[in-house]
């Protein structure tokens, strides 16, 4: 069996009626439109499951991947808690119009409801314009009677935070917290594998039928988080040639890596597959004796088996680091 190796994948890229032009201008997404929404690097999520494109494995599928390497592709321990099912989400947002104000559930209501997992989730902002802003939570501690009357009101936006970022700002939202993401923003999402949103509130904006999207208020009320949400952004040390933790909860660790000199990773005690995205900057990723190039945009797959990588950068690199803790 040959060795397996730092693996790319064909993105799965999206339109949506919020979406644009940028992860085209950005990274080169191959879109034909100039609604594209998101870009899914790396899924196994049913109906959309990844396909790789470099290398001898190119043209397999991740649950083939999965199903012929198992423990030696995502780690022992992954592949014993999850099969066959890729755990993650790797996405690229545009948001060149607001995206509905929603909310997600989580494990519990989610296997209930949807046999899923929930979904819980992270963003690193890559890029925003300098009144982007996204939602996360209410300001203060709301009731589920103030809700609903500002629901009907028409005066939602009352209770919610609306929080100004920029480029490398990190927020974690977890299953529960009311959240939006507002025009102009660009951002790396890292979460749980689901598709599963409750829809809030979506601006009364029509589809491509002419119609309004369906709102889901009574699924809402039965996970969303009412306490108020403060210190939304992820503080993070942001120093060159050094890692450092953005978020570690109980689905995924996600490290930042900013370097311009050789810098090596050592994956011997970490039994999970690993997964980078590349935010900013060219480089090679050195493993097995064999390189690796990767740019602006890329998301690679590190297969468990692979204990340590160097990694070789042409100019100054922002890496997500990722795995299943």
């Amino acid at each position: 069996m040959n060795t397996l190796y730092p693996l790319k994948f064909t993105p799965i890229l999206k339109d949506k009626i919020w979406g644009g032009s940028t992860l085209k201008k950005l990274f080169n997404k191959p879109s034909e439109t100039d609604k594209l929404g998101e870009s899914w690097e790396l899924s196994g999520y049913n109906g959309d499951i990844s396909v790789a494109s470099n290398g001898f494995l190119a043209g397999k599928s991740l649950g083939e991947l999965i199903e012929n390497y198992k423990g030696d592709l995502v780690g022992s321990q992954v592949y014993d808690r999850f099969g066959r099912t890729f755990p993650l989400l790797f996405k690229l947002i545009d948001a060149n119009d607001n995206l509905s104000i929603q909310v997600h559930p989580g494990d519990e209501v989610a296997l209930e409801r949807h046999n899923s997992f929930g979904k819980t989730e992270m963003w690193y902002v890559i890029d925003a314009e300098p009144e982007g802003e996204l939602i996360i939570g209410f300001k203060k501690d709301c009731t589920k009677e103030a809700y609903l009357k500002a629901l009907e009101d028409g005066n939602l936006g009352d209770l919610l935070q609306c929080v100004k970022v920029a480029k490398g700002d990190v927020l974690f939202i977890p299953a529960g917290l009311v959240h939006a993401i507002g025009k102009g923003v660009v951002l790396a999402e890292i979460q749980q594998t689901s598709d599963i949103t409750y829809r809030i509130y979506d601006y009364n904006r029509l589809d491509e039928n002419g119609k309004e999207r369906d709102l889901h208020t009574e699924d809402v009320l039965d996970v969303i988080d009412f306490t108020a949400s403060s210190d939304p952004k992820t503080p993070y040390t942001r120093s060159i040639n050094e890692l450092a933790t953005l978020v570690s909860c109980e689905y995924f660790t996600t490290n930042i890596i900013r370097f311009n000199e050789l810098f090596t990773r050592y994956y011997g005690k970490v039994d999970s597959f690993v997964v980078y995205m590349c935010m900013e900057g060219n480089f090679e990723i050195m493993c097995n004796g064999t390189k690796t190039p990767v740019v602006k945009g890329e998301t690679i797959l590190i297969p468990a088996c692979v204990h340590e990588v160097e990694l070789i950068p042409q100019e100054e690199v922002t890496l997500l680091e990722v795995y299943v803790n």
